[in-house]
């Protein structure tokens, strides 16, 4: 019976390892050119879908967990590591073996180069680092010897881990200048880079010294800019794309798409946040007032209804449950500022304030509203014009494409903004520091609140989770008080893929780290072969 049991295991085994085939190009369409290949200096999904492949990080988000968690982190570049008896020293232990797609060897000096870049503490290193409050606790990085390197903090901060395993968060190879990076990247990962074009798009090809023996299986991963929204979705239709765009396919055109194209697979998820973006230093929006006024107009259901055809997107900053670990419960958002099924008043009120200005029915404010020109944002924009007429405000669109819109945003170059913020780590510390934090190159409003900053840094030491949420609703609450980059709605979206993209899934807290494809392969009859066990 154990001799017939055994052979039906081995029999198992061969099969699954037979089915996966090795081979093809996968061809997933961008929906606008991103700014460059330089994760690290780059803030959009339109970089980390392309470019992600390229790289290994020390740890990573398992890429078939759906929910990002603590307990899905596993281990990349880094076999192991642990905390210090103060966890304040966390120690990697680092893979040996590994080579730079230039043939040079992965050593600890890459990581620590990599850190001392992106958190400051080498400042002008890279041009830009939008990632920098992520690491504001970091005092230094050690390293022993080529494989074993330590994270020096401040003090405790178990999130940490978190933001290393995210696709933000890949090592650099210290021997390549920055600017090399942005134009021809170098990584450890199973593809490599092969070209980028401005308005054209990116290839990449399998990488046949990859340290994980038998993997990629795909030959070729492919990402053609196409602009129009109708392209994309007869492409995927068609078959000519493989996976769709991550913020690409709303939940009427899920229907639609399924209507032409059973044989489509889709899974609707929470994307990430609309906000609204204000200039408080230049008139007429340094005047709280004014600022109140806006935030008290926003009908958040009407948003909701529109955009997502009815599916809930109603939350904070942090993803609503139960897809989202952090976010403020529904019965307990119901009183939060704005949130309440009391807009009538609300607006009457903001009308008031909008008077006490100087601004009314005879006397009505003209408004420019900055968006970036993508359906994610231009659409909200337009929503967000229409219920500023209910205040006295007269608002008109002004469009740019990406390459314009953050460094627009960065130099403060606008009065109102639409914005959208996609979900890049499911932990308060990311959001808060970076999108709130006084110091924070991506807190576009210049919001600083010292005594909230306090707040931030007592919830991100709490080890109890429990205390840790209550702690993170209140900042929640307070923020809405001051009017901080109030969000609009949660973007319901799918993720969609053909049918014979095997071994992809898709992550519901987040949109930014399931990109590695390393074993993604194609059950296609023009991809023959099986994956063989070596590299």
């Amino acid at each position: 019976m154990r001799r017939v049991l055994a052979l039906i295991v081995a029999l198992t085994l061969c099969g699954g390892a037979m089915a996966q085939k090795r081979g093809g190009t996968l061809t997933v369409p961008l929906i606008d050119t991103p700014p460059s290949p330089s994760l690290h200096e780059e803030a959009t999904i339109s970089a980390v879908v392309p470019f992600m492949p390229l790289y290994n990080n020390l740890i990573i988000y398992d890429q078939h967990r759906m929910q990002n968690r603590d307990d899905t982190i596993v281990s990349e570049l880094a076999t192991k590591w642990a905390w210090d008896d103060s966890r304040t020293k966390l120690t990697f232990t680092l893979r040996q073996g590994v080579k730079w797609h230039d043939g040079k060897p992965f050593t600890s000096a890459d990581v620590k180069c990599t850190w001392d870049m992106v958190s400051g503490l080498t400042p002008g290193k890279i041009r830009k680092s939008p990632r920098q409050p992520w690491y504001a606790n970091l005092m230094a990085v050690s390293v022993d010897g080529d494989f074993s390197v330590t994270f020096h903090l401040k003090r405790p901060q178990p999130s940490i881990l978190a933001m290393l395993a995210s696709g933000y968060s890949p090592v650099y190879p210290c021997h390549v200048p920055s600017a090399t990076m942005r134009t021809h990247p170098i990584g450890t990962g199973p593809f490599r880079f092969v070209e980028y074009k401005m308005n054209e798009g990116a290839r990449l090809e399998r990488n046949p010294d990859y340290w994980k023996p038998g993997l990629p299986y795909l030959d070729r991963i492919e990402v053609p800019i196409v602009a129009n929204r109708a392209t994309r979705m007869l492409g995927l239709q068609t078959g000519k794309y493989d996976i769709s765009f991550p913020t690409d396919v709303t939940v009427r055109l899920v229907e639609e798409l399924k209507a032409q194209a059973p044989e489509v697979q889709c899974k609707l998820r929470a994307i990430g946040t609309s906000n609204l973006i204000i200039n408080r230093e230049a008139p007429p929006f340094d005047n709280a007032d004014i600022r109140q006024a806006l935030a008290l107009t926003l009908d958040r259901l009407a948003f909701n209804r529109i955009m997502n055809e009815g599916a809930d997107g109603i939350g904070a900053s942090m993803l609503s449950q139960p897809d989202g670990v952090w976010g403020v419960p529904r019965d307990k958002l119901a009183s939060f500022p704005g949130y309440g099924p009391d807009i009538a008043e609300r607006r009457e009120k903001a009308r008031g304030l909008m008077r006490g200005a100087g601004y009314g029915p005879d006397k009505r404010l003209p408004v420019k509203i900055f968006t970036r020109n993508i359906a994610t944002f231009r659409d909200p924009a337009l929503i967000l014009a229409d219920q500023l007429k209910e205040i006295y405000i007269d608002a008109e669109l002004d469009v740019v494409e990406t390459t314009q819109f953050y460094n627009r945003v960065y130099r403060k170059d606008y009065q109102v903004g639409m914005n959208a913020t996609g979900h890049s780590l499911d932990d308060p510390d990311q959001v808060l520091y970076e999108t709130y934090g006084c110091d924070s190159m991506r807190n576009y409003m210049h919001y600083c609140n010292r005594e909230l900053q306090a707040m931030f840094d007592t919830q991100s030491v709490e080890l109890d989770v429990a205390k840790r949420k209550q702690m993170v609703w209140e900042i929640e609450r307070r923020l809405l008080e001051d009017v901080a980059r109030p969000v609009t709605y949660h973007g319901i979206q799918a993720g969609c893929w053909q049918s014979y993209v095997k071994n992809y899934d898709i992550m519901v807290n987040s949109i930014y780290n399931g990109w590695r494809f390393e074993d993604v392969w194609l059950d296609k009859p023009n991809v023959t072969g099986t994956a063989p066990s070596g590299g």
